[in-house]
């Protein structure tokens, strides 16, 4: 066995999915040296999740790969719903408040490339056939065994480790944490394919017909991801083949659609899983390792990747000495609760789409179309729909990083997104640090401990576009290195901040990247 004590890394990543690889990138790029080990000796190939929404779209703009994910993507501009033959609701997204007001579409394999090359230009390789074995922690860090691909084991020291290693996490087990849930009964059958039909290929298409739901979400290149429930029982013991998956969907939409050249075929069933807690003294839990639930709204990925993004600037000015180690508490008390609601969301989305009997069928058919129809044409309800799908509405107002409010934005929100002739407030969030925002005017005060502290101040002229958005004229917005809001003061005081920081023992100062 190869002894290493200590270890020159400070974060244990395990898992290179898109929460691993995400927070391996920003982790590089705040100065950590992290490493990540991977038990698979390649990356999967199956597209998996496809589905990226506008704030993880917003996350990797602070990144600076959002251009490399649109390109490589389909957005989706609209979703349909079908019930019997009949389009009930047309949701659109072009009304989202965000510089990325579609769905985007992308296979996982490229989500990961994408991350992956990052992270290589960060100067971190993902080490792949190395599977961890065993794990413990002391006062001082945690021990970990591990195996490589050849065969050796490692026995070594760090000081933090993330799990990111999906549903049967090891990490997890290690750490006897119960996942927590159930498995639906019913199957479902996944294929990407190639589509030949009349559907947009610019929208989604979710057909339920006398209850068996097909829905049909393009991709690049004339492909498309289809998902069905309740195949055949002769499905169950094999995979299906096209043919078996054409005649599903033709019996379901009510649009001719070809199916050809087949990509992958499958069967599976949808698990919904939680685990109690996602921090244990020196690990942490992110992404599937922590929370499974129904694909219904496209969220599972990223979920995960806003688990990681709330997790690495903590941890960064936590190993940094910015900030004590109470801070990473904070970790779970934003994120637990939102997992929690998340499943029980898609649990409820998805027992209702898929409930069998009488009344369930009229519920689906008669009662929901009537009931969702009339929502999206109310202006409040649909803007609140967008938000809500593509993780805007996501905030830790509850949370012990956030304070005040001014006008609608209280502390723990993103910041409102409003773009001025070209002058994008969003474009300062890139450099993922402590900063202030103004709109309107900074106070002489303001400036000079702005100054003095090495916190960024950006200050911008106040537009009715500012107001529209709902910031308040001449308030200090204090923003986290994740861009959402920590402090809301109205009357613009640095002695907000001061409070703020003394109370949290937290520097707002940086470090510089590599």
């Amino acid at each position: 066995m190869q002894v290493k004590d200590p270890m020159p890394h400070s974060v244990l990543i395990v898992g290179a999915g898109p929460s691993g690889l995400t927070i391996g990138a920003e982790l590089a790029r705040h100065g950590v040296t992290c490493r990540i080990i991977d038990k698979a000796l390649a990356p999967s190939v199956k597209s998996k999740a496809i589905v990226v929404q506008a704030r993880t779209l917003e996350i990797f703009s602070l990144m600076q790969l959002a251009d490399e994910f649109v390109a490589a993507g389909h957005p989706i501009h609209a979703v349909n719903i079908y019930s019997n033959g009949k389009r009930i609701i047309h949701l659109g997204f072009d009304e989202l408040d965000s510089a990325y007001p579609y769905l985007l579409t992308l296979a996982q394999p490229e989500t990961e490339r994408i991350l992956g090359d990052r992270l290589r230009q960060l100067g971190v390789a993902v080490e792949r056939g190395v599977e961890l074995l065993s794990m413990s922690q002391d006062a001082e860090k945690a021990t970990v065994e591990l195996r490589h691909a050849d065969g050796h084991t490692e026995r070594t020291r760090i000081d933090w480790i993330v799990g990111c290693d999906g549903a049967h996490s090891t990490v997890r087990r290690a750490l006897d944490i119960p996942f927590e849930g159930h498995t639906f009964e019913q199957q479902f059958v996944l294929a990407d394919v190639h589509v030949d039909s009349s559907l947009s290929d610019d929208e989604a298409h979710i057909f339920s017909q006398h209850g068996d739901i097909c829905a049909i979400f393009p991709l690049s290149g004339g492909r498309y991801r289809i998902i069905a429930d309740n195949p055949p029982a002769s499905l169950a013991a094999h995979e299906p083949t096209l043919d078996e998956c054409q005649a599903m969907v033709t019996a379901r939409v009510q649009v001719p659609a070809e199916l050809s050249d087949p990509e992958w075929i499958t069967n599976f069933r949808i698990n919904s899983r939680l685990v109690r807690q996602l921090r244990s003294r020196r690990v942490f839990l992110a992404g599937d390792a922590a929370h499974i639930h129904s694909p219904a709204g496209g969220q599972g990925m990223n979920t995960g990747i806003g688990d990681v993004i709330n997790l690495a600037w903590k941890l960064a000015a936590v190993l940094g000495g910015r900030a004590p180690d109470s801070l990473l508490d904070s970790y779970e008390a934003e994120r637990i609760g939102f997992a929690r609601r998340l499943v029980a969301t898609t649990d409820r989305a998805f027992s209702i789409a898929t409930a069998d009997g009488a009344l369930a069928d009229i519920l689906r058919t008669r009662i929901a179309p009537m009931v969702l129809s009339n929502v999206v044409r109310i202006e409040v309800a649909r803007e609140f729909l967008f938000r809500m799908v593509s993780q805007i509405t996501l905030n830790y107002r509850d949370g012990p990083l956030s304070a005040g409010k001014a006008g609608r934005v209280h502390g723990g929100d993103r910041l409102p997104w409003a773009p001025v002739e070209g002058e994008d407030n969003f474009a300062s969030l890139a450099a993922m640090v402590w900063q202030v925002h103004v709109y309107g005017a900074a106070s002489e005060a303001l400036v000079e401990w702005c100054g003095n502290s090495g916190l960024p101040l950006h200050v911008f002229a106040w537009r009715p576009e500012h107001e529209t958005a709902g910031l308040t004229q001449n308030a200090l917005y204090l923003l986290r290195p994740d861009s959402y809001v920590a402090l809301v003061d109205p009357s613009g005081s640095p002695d907000a901040l001061e409070q703020y920081r003394a109370a949290r023992s937290i520097e707002f100062a940086a470090a510089s990247p590599p």
